[in-house]
């Protein structure tokens, strides 16, 4: 009997540069048919796609853009131990993405990748450019030279790309003889030694193996000190011998470009030299730059607003249909006011995701957001944070969430991760509300040298908010610790017209991110809230439930709807959430807050906006929750039967104003963080040093205007 084994799908790493094109090359042969999920051990993306022919399929792997195999940074990691099979299978083939303006630079990494030993082609991307920089690439002899397939493309015009998937499904990808002479630069008994133990197949892989041990470990710490210990039996200097190899690189690629590459005495670019002098300029391009991002700040809020008020309408909708067509009972309300909630709550934060990540993506494609970048890392770099975090920080004052996953696009792991734990105290809109109504309660509407008093103190809020990013991104530098070297290496393309269709992609892309990663959780939290606002002690919610309908009974009807909104505040005060808020009333009460503001507390960790609606029922607040003036009038007369005060007065006020500003107060943000970090421990951290520092600073304000 023949047994037949099962084809395996074969795998294709593409590598490159950043900003060498190499993932819209990546987009144009996979299509949507993409996943997302994450390197083994590490927080970084993986992306996949797959690319089909008939009965051929091959898998396209996506790595981290990078300009070496040395572990400079944890993109330089992820792409040798992917490359080597340190994690997983080692890819069939390779395709090695060249930026024909910079051939230089991009053939170190090729380079490396000849000398590993795996069949590659290289792809020379950015032709048109190179034409019009007046560079011109002799293909033929630079294969010669090379000895593996070359194929030159424009990514952004789409030419080359069937020349490339006809090399896939011919799998015309070659091995190529090794670049360097690698045993050069260690003994031939260190590389025999290494080859041996590991069963590598190469010499660079040998020598690689011995760069990273003093940086990463996979195979565990008995092999980590297997091979300092050989370095140090033969007085082995690592890096010294590192410089060396990546000198004589450098001097081989630039032998090799002089044979293969004329470049003619380009004419500089009038409109890039013009547009750079204003928009690089020391002074006015700090102005430029605020006055961009304001105006995309802007169009987020603006267009983003009809949207999501049609998805809100859309599932409120949905609820009240639910409700009045279901029968009534538990799974009723479960559908009614959790779960199609808690989707809404998810769905809703989709146009505001979409938005900025199209802007990022049309800043980026015209050659401006390189430009931010640069301007802004002098500024960034002493507190912690890289040039490119400017972007995650202000996208968090429309929201946190969008900020937060915006952070991915910074190569250093402790930059990306300190940006991520500090983006959540820049004050987003979902605060405004919690604002509004507290400085309309506690600030006079009076003017100060002309400035109303009430505008003041909700500027003092955001200025907060971003005084305490700051700080708390300072700290983080001193307390994360990382071997990972930070630097700046970026490129200033011409300015062009962005791809539409990749800025297309890259909304979508991200927007799936977010609902099927981080709403699974916002999700689940949702119902848990639910359960706990819908529940309680089962003998005193029916006992509620017997006096209401008993009340109701004899009362005329156009009293029913007070009566139920009483009997609503009622039970919330007797549901689990409830006792919660009573249980957590000893802790919050320096603060000012009774157990009523404990259990909107509690709910708004669903949203910090809720904080307005759970204030309204629990004060058996009538009327319509979004008229603000009607809540502030009923709230000022608010009075703490024990003392005779009002409960929110001026140090209430302001103590609440200061506890949102620093703490958490968002599931969905807690989702977010989770999803980018891969892990709970930074989510739970970030949660509880928040919080901590939430009611120190609202004690403090308390103790302070009381």
């Amino acid at each position: 009997m023949e047994i037949v084994a099962e084809k395996r799908t074969k795998s294709i790493a593409i590598i490159g540069n950043p900003n060498v094109g190499k993932s819209s090359i990546f987009n144009k042969l996979t299509g949507l048919n993409q996943k997302i999920g994450n390197y083994p051990g590490v927080t970084v993306d993986k992306s996949t796609g797959t690319i089909r022919k008939g009965t051929s399929t091959y898998e396209l792997i996506d790595l981290p853009g990078t300009y070496s195999l040395y572990p400079n940074s944890e993109d330089e990691i992820i792409a040798y131990r992917v490359l080597t099979g340190m994690d997983t299978v080692k890819p069939d083939f390779v395709l090695v993405i060249l930026d024909a303006c910079n051939l230089e630079r991009s053939l170190l990494l090729g380079s490396q990748v000849i000398d590993l030993g795996i069949p590659l082609a290289f792809l020379v991307n950015m032709k048109d450019l190179a034409e019009e920089n007046g560079i011109q690439i002799r293909v033929m002899e630079l294969y010669k030279e090379l000895g593996v397939p070359l194929i030159l493309t424009d990514g952004r015009k789409n030419e080359g790309m069937e020349a490339i998937r006809e090399l896939i499904f011919k799998e015309e990808f070659e091995i190529a003889s090794p670049f360097l002479a690698i045993r050069e630069y260690m003994p031939d008994a260190m590389f025999t030694a290494i080859r041996e133990k590991f069963n590598l197949s190469t010499d660079y892989e040998a020598f690689q193996r011995l760069v990273f041990s003093g940086y990463v470990d996979s195979a565990g710490q008995e092999n980590k000190s297997w091979l300092q210990a050989l370095a140090s039996q033969f007085d082995f200097q690592i890096q010294q011998q590192q410089i060396k190899e990546t000198n004589a690189r450098y001097a081989r690629i630039n032998q090799l470009l002089k044979r293969t590459v004329k470049t003619e005495k380009r004419q500089e670019n009038k409109l890039t030299s013009r547009l750079d002098g204003l928009l690089l300029h020391p002074v006015l391009g700090y102005f430029i730059f605020i006055l961009v991002m304001l105006l995309v700040f802007q169009a987020i809020f603006a267009w983003a607003s009809f949207p999501m008020d049609l998805i809100d309408g859309f599932f409120a909708s949905v609820s009240s249909w639910v409700y009045d067509t279901l029968p009534a009972g538990v799974l009723t309300d479960l559908l009614a006011e959790g779960i199609i909630p808690g989707v809404g709550g998810v769905v809703i934060f989709i146009p505001q995701i979409a938005l900025l990540f199209g802007f990022l993506a049309f800043l980026e494609d015209t050659g401006y957001l390189s430009r931010v970048v640069f301007l802004m890392d002098r500024l960034m770099r002493p507190f912690g944070l890289h040039g490119k975090s400017v972007v995650p920080l202000i996208s968090g004052l429309a929201c946190a969430i969008p900020g937060v996953m915006a952070a991915r696009t910074i190569r250093n792991s402790k930059e990306r991760l300190i940006t991520i734990l500090v983006t959540p105290w820049m004050s987003c809109s979902a605060r405004l509300p919690v604002y509004i109504i507290l400085i309309g309660l506690t600030v006079p509407d009076d003017l100060f040298f002309g400035i109303n008093l009430q505008a003041i103190a909700l500027l003092s809020m955001y200025l907060l908010g971003a005084f305490a990013t700051f700080l708390g991104a300072l700290a983080l530098r001193f307390l994360l610790k990382t071997r990972e070297k930070s630097y700046l290496l970026t490129d200033l393309p011409i300015y062009r017209w962005p791809r539409w269709k990749a800025v297309v992609l890259t909304m979508y892309s991200k927007s799936k991110i977010f609902v099927f990663e981080a709403g699974k959780v916002i999700l689940a939290i949702s119902i848990v809230l639910w359960v706990l606002a819908s529940y309680g002690p089962p003998a005193k919610m029916d006992a509620l439930e017997a006096q209401m309908a008993a009340e109701l009974a004899n009362a005329p009807e156009d009293e029913y709807t007070a009566i139920e909104e009483r009997y609503a505040s009622a039970e919330l005060e007797t549901s689990y959430i409830g006792i919660l808020g009573k249980a957590i009333e000893p802790v919050i009460r320096p603060l000012g807050y009774d157990w009523k503001i404990g259990i909107a507390l509690i709910t708004s960790f669903a949203a910090r906006e809720v904080f307005v609606g759970t204030i309204a029922t629990i004060y058996s607040i009538g009327g319509d929750v979004d008229n603000e003036l009607t809540i502030r009038e009923k709230l000022s007369q608010e009075v703490n039967p024990a003392t005779g005060e009002k409960v929110f007065n001026k140090a209430t006020g302001f103590s609440l104003m200061v506890f949102y500003a620093f703490a958490m107060q968002c599931m969905s943000t807690l989702a977010v963080v989770y999803r980018e970090t891969k892990s709970w421990k930074w989510p739970v951290i970030q949660t509880l040093a928040m919080t901590v520092i939430a009611y120190l600073a609202a004690l403090f304000t308390y103790q302070i205007f009381s």
